[in-house]
């Protein structure tokens, strides 16, 4: 489909990811342009996205052709869209509902081919309810959305995506991923994480580079603190059955890979009721 898409979710859950992903499923041949309506200022706004004829203003020697025209064929991702001021929501809803623009100094309509891909990390119906976002635009972009949960509220994916963010750090900077122990895995996944998949990578990078984690990692307070004990069990059972199913149950080459003695990793195979040969 091209219909138009919302993404909502909080700082660094990575909804410009997903909307790159929409652009390149999508199979439109043009560019992918990244509007950050929080950053573009109001007295530019139509200029930018719009474009403008010459003599339209002072200084504008020349037509410039505006974001949507030059996305022709692609997807416009505008970031942070309920930052848009009232006067532009209106704007931007038309050029939605018409598919068209007028360059700023010019009467002249001309029909844009792009779709765009909105993405919020505020409420917009709650917005909307309290006047500070229009219906009208909030429910011609709400056709077809996508909700990004926060990272604390999936917890289960923090050791696979955490994996491979050091993987990417470890071939950015041409180093090998450090190895992660069951504590560590522990605290990251007791941590809340505010700052999402985008915290995240940062922790791999630093790590990647010989840095120390961000202290605050995992020790914020009595939630990691309490959480701790009751998530180092599980988490080491279920690294030790990682490493027996990629060693084909040999306990010396998981032990190597783990980098413990081959006794301790016995006695803790014996303390989680793991047998090596189920995994042979």
């Amino acid at each position: 489909t091209q219909v138009d898409v919302l993404v909502r979710g909080e700082t660094g859950t990575g909804k410009e990811v997903v909307a790159r992903a929409i652009h390149e499923a999508s199979g439109r041949t043009g560019p992918f342009v990244a509007v950050n309506c929080g950053a573009l200022p109001e007295s530019i706004f139509e200029s930018e996205m719009f474009g403008h004829e010459a003599g339209a203003f002072t200084g504008a020697s020349r037509k410039r052709v505006g974001k949507l025209e030059y996305a022709r064929g692609g997807t416009v991702f505008l970031d942070e869209i309920e930052s848009l001021p009232m006067t532009q929501q209106v704007k931007l809803l038309r050029v939605l509902q018409e598919r068209a623009i007028e360059r700023l100094g010019g009467n002249e309509s001309h029909r844009i081919d792009c779709r765009f891909v909105a993405a919020a990390k505020e409420d917009l119906k709650a917005l909307s309810d309290a006047g500070q976002f229009r219906a009208d635009l909030y429910y011609r972009l709400h056709v077809a959305s996508i909700e990004l949960p926060p990272l604390r509220e999936r917890r289960d994916d923090i050791p696979l995506l955490m994996a491979h963010c050091l993987r990417l750090s470890a071939e950015r900077y041409q180093t090998e991923p450090p190895p992660l122990s069951p504590a560590q895995m522990a605290q990251w996944m007791a941590h809340p994480w505010p700052g999402n998949v985008r915290e995240l990578r940062n922790v791999a990078d630093r790590m990647c580079l010989g840095l120390e984690p961000d202290a605050r990692v995992g020790t914020d307070g009595t939630h990691a603190t309490s959480s701790l004990s009751q998530q180092v069990d599980g988490f080491e059972r279920q690294l030790l059955v990682h490493a027996l199913s990629n060693c084909q149950g040999s306990v010396a080459t998981a032990a190597e890979h783990l980098q413990v003695p081959r006794k301790t990793l016995y006695d803790k195979l014996t303390r989680y009721g793991i047998d090596p040969a189920d995994f042979r």
